[in-house]
């Protein structure tokens, strides 16, 4: 797969981090504030792992980097805007998946 790929990924991803982090900021109001904080923490690994994917085509492996990096974007940010805007903790079992997909892709710059 051409590396640049992950470019258009990034484009894609960084659009809908500053969506949902806007909707966040000024538009999502949970009956229970907690879920505010868990939204932007969804928000901000969103946000942050969405810049690192700029980077994947530098990267020594670039599919494996930007692929973990999407990975966890989708599985520990999509599971947390998930939990916090159904209110319902019972779908964050699959969070902890994506938060060891972004450490896996950080630790893949080391090979």
């Amino acid at each position: 797969m051409n590396p640049l790929i992950w470019h258009k990924v990034a484009a894609i991803s960084g659009m809908a981090a500053l969506g949902l982090g806007t909707y966040g900021a000024h538009g999502f109001k949970p009956t229970n504030p907690s879920y505010k904080e868990v939204w932007n923490t969804a928000s901000l690994y969103h946000l942050v792992h969405t810049a690192a994917l700029v980077g994947a085509p530098m990267a020594k492996n670039p599919n494996i980097f930007g692929g973990l990096l999407a990975t966890g974007i989708v599985a520990f940010s999509g599971t947390c805007y998930t939990v916090a805007f159904l209110e319902d903790r019972t779908y964050a079992k699959v969070a902890p998946l994506g938060g060891f997909a972004f450490i896996a892709a950080w630790g893949s710059l080391l090979f």
